[in-house]
């Protein structure tokens, strides 16, 4: 078994209801100021998510030793029940008496158009969270709220675990001098391009300046692959093309989880970002964050076939 990640970030229940037909037709641009509306919406589910839930599976998926730090609230059980089914170690799940587990509500129209409330609940207590006394070798700080991002971040700086700073959603909470503050502590950054963007916007640095004081920034740009700064060199990692484009949702996340699986075994940080780009690939073909479940054969015939490259024995 690979050594344990330290997983920090948030779990979510997502509930995704589909409104069968146009937002734009039941919506006047008149009487905005005062909005009052209500959907049929005959088809709805409900997925397993947040960050760190979505990173911890797919690092699973591959092998891995994940162990999700994060809070949830007390309608969590059937969530902790699937991750000990998948053999995932749950002993840094807190569950935060009198909440709710993070949620998201989401309703879609048929073109694609959604309209969304997030209820943040237990993960507003992350910080409560102590991680102190873990072990692992490589860690990552996912979304997740802001104290508690930086309370985890403090944690594994004073620990000497190495993580990376995955920003995503989290960008709103960030300005120039909080992502100093991050980067001061971590050891990796992983935006996608236009998160790339904001952050040299705030902070008034490049990426490869940024790079320049890490082990390495990653910044992923969907089906054009992902670009790969460290060591002073910026490469071009090209992507995998995936069996289909159905959902782009915790393509991310499953990305992180090739990361940190390459890490932890020792991999370079290239060949440890090609395995990150199979991961989102084999993602965005399944609809949800968690529904897709490769073999690990199946993941490993993929990657030596698009980079000649074998997941350790």
């Amino acid at each position: 078994m690979t050594a344990p990640v330290l997983v920090c970030g948030s779990m979510a229940f997502d509930t995704i209801a589909v409104f069968d037909g146009r937002f734009k037709e039941h919506i006047l641009p008149d009487r905005i100021q005062s909005l009052s509306v209500s959907f049929l919406v005959p088809a709805m589910r409900k997925e397993y998510g947040g960050c760190a839930g979505n990173i911890a599976y797919n690092l699973k998926l591959l092998g891995g030793h994940p162990v999700p730090v994060a809070t949830v609230g007390d309608d969590a059980a059937d969530y902790l029940e699937r991750f000990t089914g998948l053999g995932i170690d749950t002993s840094r799940l807190r569950v935060m008496p009198g909440t709710f587990t993070a949620q998201c509500f989401i309703t879609t129209d048929l073109e694609d158009n959604q309209i969304a409330a997030f209820h943040p609940g237990a993960m507003e207590l992350s910080a409560q969270n102590d991680l102190s006394g873990a072990r692992a070798d490589w860690a990552i700080v996912a979304p997740d709220a802001k104290a508690g991002m930086f309370a985890h971040a403090e944690r594994l700086h004073a620990a000497g675990i190495p993580f990376i700073f995955d920003l995503g959603q989290a960008m709103p909470l960030f300005d120039g001098a909080d992502l100093d503050r991050m980067l001061g502590l971590a050891q990796a950054l992983t935006v996608n391009d236009y998160e790339a963007g904001v952050v040299e916007q705030r902070t008034g640095r490049s990426m490869a300046d940024i790079a320049s004081q890490l082990q390495a920034v990653v910044v992923t740009r969907g089906g054009d692959g992902a670009t790969l700064l460290t060591d002073g060199a910026t490469v071009h990692v090209p992507p995998v093309r995936p069996a289909a484009v159905v959902d782009p949702t915790g393509c991310g996340d499953s990305h992180r989880a090739g990361l940190l699986y390459g890490l932890t075994n020792g991999w370079s940080w290239l060949d440890s970002c090609r395995l990150a780009n199979l991961m989102g690939a084999i993602k965005i073909a399944s609809r949800g964050p968690q529904n897709h479940a490769p073999s690990r054969g199946e993941i490993d015939a993929q990657l030596r076939a698009a980079y000649g490259i074998g997941l350790p024995a």
